[in-house]
């Protein structure tokens, strides 16, 4: 970026929003002026796709660089279906607001990377709707993207909800050789016919 001034205003905004505390509105931050950050989403001429590339960079070489003791330290990688909520008409996300299990906005699979007690967005997809890939399909697509120096350097966890946990998704995560913790109804079948909740008993 070609001043201190927008770097400072960028690390303001991921400080807002990596904090998770549902304040990520400028006028909440406490280290810029809301008037700040406002110019700084202007839009500039820099590379969008080279400030996502410099930012990967640095959360793998941050990654990496985590103390490791004894054996191999685990990646958590989480994918989560969320929804960005809208109202109105946005003319630029034609085709991309849509009504999705009673929520109207933008439907996004994301995928975060948990290393100890470190959790940073890693990649997203946008779920289209009917017709198109599916929210397991686009998770599926993440975890394939996931860089090969960190799952060469880590122990890789699949964490999902389910939104998730279809044959597909399960079957193609075994494939890959990730372990996987998933969410699946309790009354799904079993290829037995028995359902889900009948393979354990109250207490267990």
């Amino acid at each position: 970026m070609p001043s201190h001034y927008q770097r400072d205003s960028l690390q303001a905004i991921l400080g807002l929003f990596l904090q998770a505390q549902g304040h990520p509105l400028p006028q909440q931050c406490q280290a810029k002026s809301a008037s700040a950050l406002s110019r700084f989403l202007n839009v500039y001429p820099w590379s969008t796709r080279g400030l996502i590339r410099e930012s990967r960079r640095i959360v793998i070489q941050q990654s990496l660089s985590q103390p490791r003791v004894g054996r191999r330290p685990t990646l958590q990688v989480i994918i989560a279906l969320t929804t960005i909520e809208k109202r109105g008409k946005f003319s630029g996300l034609n085709g991309l607001v849509r009504v999705y299990h009673g929520k109207r906005g933008l439907h996004l699979v994301v995928a975060y990377l948990v290393v100890g007690q470190w959790r940073v967005p890693w990649s997203f997809r946008v779920y289209r709707g009917k017709n198109t890939p599916s929210p397991a399909q686009l998770g599926l697509k993440l975890v394939r993207g996931l860089p090969k120096v960190l799952t060469k350097h880590f122990q890789v966890l699949i964490l999902v909800d389910t939104a998730f946990g279809s044959i597909e998704f399960l079957t193609a995560i075994r494939k890959l050789k990730f372990p996987a913790i998933a969410g699946v109804r309790y009354d799904r079948q079993l290829q037995d016919g028995r359902s889900l909740r009948q393979l354990h008993k109250r207490g267990q």
